[in-house]
């Protein structure tokens, strides 16, 4: 099927869908500010009996994505619960401890290590990496880090990609995550492992938290992802076998002018397999 389905509304995507899980950033904020419209159709869905689940490669534990929620204006009642690329991570260091880690990323991230027995070390001594991102996102790119990822790749240590996203929406700019460097690596021939989408152990511990709150299994034809990127969102719903609900006011916005005046080819080139829905911004 190459034919695009433009909804109006959520409210025309849920019925009969118990669980929604939706990405963060990009859809419910742009990292400054929150997107009101889209608070209000997840508030409205969670009144009506559906589950949302907020899945995001924010490489810091739930908690703290929650705290930066709230800041940005995001109420509590918008979602039942958070699953982050940062949880799962946090998981991989502790179930390998006391092996040293070289921390890659900037300081903002440290909650990432709250708790842990994690012993930090350099490159040169390190028995793995994490890497959460770059040091400097305003100015760096990935190939800033070409250097210190040959240095690794010589050492053959594995890289733990604590958020897969390349780029992320900073206002009205983007900006390169810990996956440009994951994929860096990756090229150089270096072995990586990525938490966060579009990988399975992110929705699987979503899957679980929704199972808990409507009392019983979920059925995945009755679930509903939401998203804005081809690669992580729209790329993960599928290989995990749901639906998917595509913003496209996010990091793709530029290559989307004029869709609904698409071709199939350019459909197909775009997507591969396109969503179930469209929507440029999420509203009820």
């Amino acid at each position: 099927m190459t034919t695009l389905h433009f909804a109006e509304g959520l409210r025309e995507l849920v019925g009969g869908v118990e669980v929604v899980l939706s990405d963060i950033w990009g859809v419910v904020h742009n990292g400054l500010e929150s997107f009101p419209e889209a608070c209000e159709a997840l508030h409205t869905y969670r009144s009506r009996g559906g589950t949302v689940i907020l899945i995001t490669n924010a490489p810091r534990p739930a908690d703290s994505v929650q705290r930066q929620l709230r800041k940005l204006g995001v109420a509590d009642e918008t979602y039942d619960a958070i699953v982050s690329s940062g949880d799962l991570t946090r998981l991989y260091v502790a179930e390998h401890p006391g092996r040293k880690m070289f921390w890659l990323g900037p300081e903002r991230d440290s909650s990432i290590y709250r708790g842990l027995d994690a012993k930090a070390a350099t490159l040169e001594e390190a028995d793995y990496i994490v890497c959460t991102g770059l040091y400097d996102d305003e100015t760096e790119t990935a190939e800033d880090y070409r250097g210190m990822m040959l240095k690794a790749r010589e050492r053959k240590l594995t890289l733990v990609c604590a958020n897969p996203d390349i780029v992320v929406e900073r206002g009205d700019r983007l900006i390169y995550c810990a996956g440009a460097i994951a994929e860096l690596y990756r090229e150089l021939g270096g072995e990586v492992i990525f938490y966060g989408k579009p990988h399975r152990p992110i929705y699987e511990r979503a899957m679980a938290l929704a199972g808990e709150r409507q009392g019983h299994q979920i059925d995945r034809k009755k679930v509903l992802a939401i998203g804005d990127s081809v690669r992580t969102d729209l790329t993960g719903a599928r290989e995990f076998g749901i639906d998917c609900l595509f913003v496209t006011r996010g990091i793709h916005a530029e290559e989307f002018e004029g869709l609904d005046q698409l071709d199939p080819a350019s459909v197909m080139e775009l997507f591969g397999h396109p969503p179930k829905a469209l929507m440029r911004e999420l509203k009820w």
